[in-house]
């Protein structure tokens, strides 16, 4: 099943200050997230940011914040978004049944968010190279984990071009000239 833009949602999962330091690839993780957010927005997809209790971990990055609009947030204390009431609310209203996700941790929040996602009935893609968590092994035991229970695992590159579909359109060309090389 491929991704689309009309069908999707962008769900940020706890690209927070105090955590990142010690998240492993962190600068590659944000990179790769503000790249597929800036897609998102030009091409019209809705993007959700998820804060695990912000009061211990601070807020999401200052380099995130400043490409996404204050309601795109919603804080939490349970490790899945899923599990959070108000949160699940926010995803039901957008009637998306794809769900492409990233964030941190994978072994954590993002693991739980997907599970939970799966059983809500969501399709859910894992975007592979805009994950990650404190320790390598931890990221691997997610993905493999996710894979077993039905998480489609993807890159970057694979959202985007199933986004757009095809090319020799204008939002190709456009997002092309700017985010692909």
């Amino acid at each position: 099943m491929l991704m689309r833009a009309d069908t999707s949602c962008l769900l940020v999962i706890d690209l927070q200050e105090r955590l990142m330091p010690a998240v492993e690839r962190a600068d590659t993780v944000v990179a790769n997230a503000i790249w597929l957010i800036r897609i998102a927005q030009r091409l019209g997809v809705p993007i959700l940011a998820s804060e695990q209790y912000p009061q211990g971990l601070g807020r999401t990055v200052a380099a995130i914040r400043e490409v996404l609009p204050e309601d795109a947030f919603m804080e939490k204390t349970h490790f899945s978004c899923a599990a959070e009431v108000h949160c699940m609310r926010r995803i039901d209203l957008l009637s998306r049944p794809q769900m492409v996700l990233l964030g941190t941790e994978s072994h954590v929040c993002v693991l739980q968010t997907a599970l939970d996602l799966r059983l809500a009935g969501k399709d859910v893609y894992l975007v592979a190279d805009a994950v990650s968590s404190r320790s390598s092994g931890d990221v691997e035991l997610a993905l493999a984990r996710m894979r077993a229970e039905g998480v489609r695992v993807v890159s970057r590159e694979m959202v985007a071009f199933e986004w757009l579909h095809r090319a020799g359109t204008e939002p190709f060309r456009e997002i092309s000239r700017e985010f692909l090389r």
